[in-house]
């Protein structure tokens, strides 16, 4: 089955790919929404604009599309983006990496019902600390470039997901009740290296902006 994949560069799309492939789906392309807002309900924003030199090496042609980030009014730009990729690359299903969002969930599930595409969200509502295990365990390599809540600080960026990473959000989830995977929209990553890149992404730059508990790390990779 040819699909498409949402993909914001985090670790969630990003690992969503690799077991869509690893069960045997065609990947066909990746879709990605730019937002000018970054608080956008739906969208990614940190370093979105690197998610070109994953698509590179994972050697997929990548869809995208960009929008003001207005509440529900974009969705009709990411409608518009899974139109073009059915159009293109004949695809007939998307793949999301939606966990706990409800809200997202429920909104891909509606344009493609509209679109007449099957959904598949593989991550749904799976123990948190296990996708961090399965990340570590499967060789992803994934860094921090936003955080957005407390007790976060900007200390957290930069830091990799590994063992001694999970212990440290695990402890602050049991302490403060944050999502130890960041699915409360607690902290944004970007995968550097996984099984389905040919080589590693260098990181060659990065500018840190942001403020008590909001802060985020704009990269440069090559």
């Amino acid at each position: 089955m040819k699909c498409a994949v949402l993909f914001s560069g985090g670790k969630d799309s990003t690992f969503t790919a690799f077991i869509a492939k690893k069960y045997g789906y065609e990947i066909s392309c990746l879709i990605t929404i730019i937002s000018d807002n970054p608080d956008s309900y739906m969208f990614h924003t940190p370093s979105i604009l690197k998610v070109k030199k994953q698509a590179e090496v994972m050697n997929l042609p990548l869809v995208v599309k960009k929008t003001k980030g207005l509440k529900e009014k974009e969705l009709i730009d990411l409608e518009f983006a899974i139109q073009n990729a059915k159009n293109e690359y004949n695809i007939e299903a998307v793949i999301t990496g939606a966990v706990e969002s409800a809200y997202q969930a429920s909104r891909v599930q509606k344009i493609c019902d509209n679109l007449d595409l099957m959904c598949f969200n593989p991550l749904w509502q799976k123990d948190q600390i296990e996708l961090l295990e399965d990340l570590v365990a499967n060789n992803f390599k994934i860094i921090v470039t936003g955080i957005f809540a407390y007790p976060l600080d900007d200390s957290w960026l930069g830091q990799y997901i590994n063992k001694s990473f999970i212990d440290k959000v695990k402890n602050l989830s049991e302490k403060y009740k944050i999502n130890p995977a960041g699915e409360g929209g607690e902290f944004e990553t970007f995968v550097i290296n996984c099984p389905l890149f040919s080589r590693e992404l260098e990181l060659i730059d990065k500018k840190i902006s942001g403020k008590n508990h909001s802060w985020k790390m704009e990269i440069d990779v090559k």
